[in-house]
C-alpha cells in the first residue's frame, strides 16, 4: 500500500532531497521514495524496539506506529534510550513519542497504548511492514498469518541476555542487485620496454531477483528425524534452539527470564530445555547447561547490533533494493558474531 507523493523533482521535496543525501547515494532515488511512502507498525518498546525506532525513523519512512500496552518499569531504563528520565509507571509508547519524533520531524510517528492482541485484522492491513518485539509465540504466528495472507512484509525480533534474533517473512520479494561487471578495454604488455598491465572497464548494472520465504510457523517446526534434516542439524546454530526454549518459558510464564528469580528461572529453563528439545527430537548436549547464566534481562550492546540488522532488513524490503536475510538472524554476544540461517521446510 505505497503511497504516491507529490513533491519537487523526483517526487521529492529540496527539504528531504538535503536531509536524505547520504543514502540517496548510497542506494538511490528510487529506494528512497519507496521508504518515504511506507508506513511501519512497531511492537514493543524495550531495547530492541527503540534501537528499531531509531533506526527507521533516521532512514525516513513516511509514518512509524509505535505499539505497546505495558508501563515502563525499572529494567527499561538500562536499554531503552528514548525513555527519559523519571518515567516509570508511563505507558511505554507514550513515554518514547517525544525523543522518537524529535530524531526526524519528517516522519509522522505515533504511539498506541493498546495491546497488540487486542487488535483486529483490518488494524494491520494500513502498515506496509510489520515488526514485533516482546511477543508470544502464538501472537507472532497468528500476526505472520495476516501479514503473509495480505501482503504485508513481516519481521519480529528479541534480545535475551547475550543473545538476539530476528526473523523475516516477506512472501514473494522482488528486490534489485548491483552487480559489476569488469571487461579488458586493452592487453597487457608483459615485457619489453612497454610493460604494462591490462587496462579495466567496469559497468555497473541493476538485476532484478525474486525470493520466496516460509512463514514463522514453518520455520519453527522444522522435523530434524529425516536424514537430510539431521546432516543439516550439524551445521545449525544452536541460538535456534535456544529461541525455541525462550520462547517456551515466555508463553509458560507471561514473561522474560528474570535477573530477580535468577535461581528458580534458571531451573525452569533447564527443564523447559530438556522438554523442548526432546519434542524437537535433538540431543539436549546442543544447549549445555552455562546457556542459562547468559539469557537473563536486556543488555544494550546487544539491543544495538540486532536492532541494527533488524532495521536494516526493514529498510532493504521496503525500498526493494540488495538481497534480504532469509529468514533468520542469530547473534551471539560472547562469541561476538551473528549468523544468517535458512530454516524452514525443505
Amino acid at each position: 500500500m505505497v503511497e504516491k507523493e507529490e513533491g519537487g523533482p523526483g517526487g521529492i521535496s529540496e527539504e528531504e532531497a538535503a536531509q536524505y543525501d547520504r543514502q540517496i547515494r548510497l542506494w538511490g532515488l528510487e529506494a528512497q521514495k519507496r521508504l518515504r511512502a511506507s508506513r511501519v507498525l512497531l511492537v514493543g518498546m524495550k531495547g530492541l524496539g527503540a534501537e528499531v525506532a531509531k533506526n527507521l525513523i533516521l532512514a525516513g519512512v513516511k509514518g512509524l506506529t509505535m505499539l505497546d500496552h505495558q508501563q515502563v518499569s525499572q529494567e527499561d531504563t538500562r536499554a531503552q534510550f528514548l525513555i527519559p528520565v523519571g518515567s516509570l509507571g508511563r505507558n511505554r509508547a507514550e513515554a518514547s513519542l517525544e525523543r522518537a519524533q524529535n530524531l526526524n520531524p519528517m516522519v509522522d510517528v505515533k504511539a498506541d497504548p493498546e495491546s497488540v492482541e487486542s487488535k483486529p485484522e483490518e488494524f494491520f492491513t494500513q502498515f506496509d511492514a510489520v515488526c514485533l518485539t516482546c511477543c508470544s509465540r502464538d501472537v507472532m504466528v497468528k500476526i505472520d498469518q495476516i501479514c503473509h495472507k495480505n501482503s504485508i512484509k513481516f519481521f519480529t525480533g528479541d534480545v535475551f541476555g547475550y543473545h538476539g534474533y530476528m526473523f523475516a517473512d516477506l512472501g514473494e520479494h522482488e528486490f534489485v542487485e548491483e552487480k559489476t561487471k569488469v571487461a579488458k578495454v586493452s592487453p597487457a604488455v608483459e615485457d619489453g620496454p612497454d610493460t604494462k598491465k591490462a587496462k579495466l572497464d567496469s559497468e555497473t548494472t541493476m538485476v532484478k531477483k525474486r525470493v520466496v520465504f516460509c512463514q514463522l510457523k514453518e520455520a519453527l517446526a522444522v522435523d530434524w528425524s529425516g536424514e537430510k534434516a539431521k546432516a543439516a542439524l550439524k551445521r545449525t546454530t544452536p541460538d535456534y534452539f535456544l529461541l525455541q526454549v525462550l520462547l517456551k518459558f515466555r508463553t509458560d510464564n507471561g514473561r522474560d527470564p528474570s535477573p530477580q528469580n535468577y535461581t528458580d528461572d534458571s531451573k525452569l529453563l533447564l527443564q523447559i530445555r530438556h522438554d523442548v528439545l526432546e519434542s524437537l527430537g535433538v540431543s539436549t548436549d546442543l544447549l549445555p547447561d552455562e546457556f542459562v547464566s547468559y539469557c537473563f534481562s536486556e543488555m544494550a550492546a546487544v539491543c544495538a547490533v540486532v536492532g541494527g540488522v533488524l532495521g536494516q532488513e526493514v529498510v532493504k524490503a521496503l525500498s526493494q533494493r540488495d538481497p534480504p536475510h532469509n529468514n533468520f538472524f542469530f547473534f551471539d554476544g560472547i562469541k561476538g558474531n551473528g549468523i544468517v540461517e535458512c530454516l524452514g521446510p525443505s
